[in-house]
């Protein structure tokens, strides 16, 4: 941890610059983001795929078929809208001073923007439970180095466009000792990634910006990962409804861990509680701790002196706050026309909200959370916002 530490550090006054901490994921619900991101033991979605397959048993087997379209999802930082504007307005002005200014107002803060859609079908039937699903998004993320770079300034970012197939399938089983729930998924994901920077010659010269980063990074990747999970709900009859969740997830890690949104395997715990409030339609209360083994990086970025190619070396990080989740869910209402939910929760130690409502078909999901950027030693945090919008029933 210390030498994390002292390049961080280092990389306010070199070439060599600390960037994105930020855990590996492929897709985030903001229905489960408002509830701190805890779902391990949860499930009850057609994305507990992303967490733990063997969630898929405990969607409501009388909704039948659960079929989410259209699930047009967008999160971003709090300021980068305004980051943004100042970039644009700064490269059509042409002019290197105005660029260096905007790079220093924003040196060192984190800004990132995602669009997203899952669009899928799940059943729980008697025998077993099934999901299909089909991902695409985009995930842009910029920092800005301003000053002290032997570089100069920069705009560097890591950045993909990814999609693909997402299946799952899990099983119940009743025993003398309570239900145990086993769950697998296989996942194929194809994406092209950016990782690079750009100085103040390029970002106000003639040309689109993103065009430039394509051109001198971009890089193409695919892979296939097997997940497994399991939920065993002891003491069937008790009131509050216990269950514990373990996952493997990535197994085989996609073979994309050489360029940015590789997928490393890890092995994720949870535990949740489902006690009956006479008041509340449902009481979810959940706890989970993911990658217990510690297989993301920080990944440390080094810039040859053109700026044309790029080197890293990935470290070990091991911050255990930014690996606890913590969430609770409160269904208010639950008809055949209208429900809601409103989610609370703390995810690497920040705080997080959300609300979803089901209005007949039209689903709007809205959640707030904090991103650490940093290494839990430098903290680098990014407050996001998500909203979405689909069609289901």
């Amino acid at each position: 941890m210390k030498k994390i530490i002292s390049l961080a550090l280092l990389g306010a006054t070199t070439s060599l610059m600390a960037m994105y901490a930020e855990h590996a994921y492929l897709y985030k619900d903001p229905r489960i983001m408002g509830m701190g991101g805890a779902n391990v033991a949860v499930g009850s979605y057609s994305t507990s795929v992303f967490s733990n397959p063997a969630g898929l048993a405990n969607i409501k087997k009388e909704h039948g078929f659960v079929v989410d379209l259209l699930g047009l999802g967008v999160s971003l930082s709090s300021k980068v809208q305004e980051f943004l504007d100042d970039v644009d307005k700064a490269s059509n002005s042409g002019n290197d001073a105005d660029m260096a200014n905007v790079l220093s107002k924003y040196s060192g803060e984190h800004f990132h923007l995602g669009v997203d859609n899952y669009t899928s079908i799940s059943k729980n039937s008697d025998a077993f439970a099934w999901s299909i699903g089909l991902l695409a998004a985009v995930d842009v993320n910029f920092m800005a180095h301003g000053n002290g770079s032997e570089m100069g300034e920069l705009l560097q970012t890591t950045s993909r466009g990814y999609g693909g197939v997402i299946l799952g399938v899990a099983k119940p089983y009743d025993t003398e000792i309570g239900r145990l729930d086993i769950g697998v998924g296989l996942k194929y994901i194809t994406q092209k990634s950016y990782e690079g920077s750009l100085g103040i010659t390029e970002l106000t010269g003639d040309g689109d910006i993103g065009q430039k980063l394509q051109d001198r990074y971009e890089k193409t990747s695919s892979g296939i990962g097997l997940d497994l999970g399991a939920t065993y709900h002891p003491f069937a009859q008790s009131a509050w409804h216990p269950a514990v969740g373990l996952s493997v997830l990535n197994i085989g890690s996609m073979e994309m861990d050489k360029n940015f949104g590789g997928q490393p395997m890890t092995v994720n715990v949870g535990i949740s509680v489902t006690p009956e409030v006479s008041f509340l339609n449902k009481l979810v209360l959940a706890v989970d701790y993911v990658d217990m083994l510690n297989a993301n990086k920080l990944r440390i970025y080094n810039y040859n002196s053109t700026g044309d190619t790029v080197s890293y070396t990935d470290y070990e990080e091991s911050d255990f706050m930014k690996r606890l989740r913590i969430g609770a869910g409160l269904g208010l209402i639950d008809t055949s026309y209208f429900s809601t939910t409103v989610n609370v929760g703390m995810y690497q130690s920040a705080y997080t909200a959300g609300v979803n409502l089901e209005l007949a078909l039209v689903k709007l999901n809205f959640a707030t959370y904090e991103e650490q950027i940093g290494t839990g030693s430098v903290d680098i945090p990014d407050r996001r916002y998500m909203a979405q919008i689909g069609i289901g029933w």
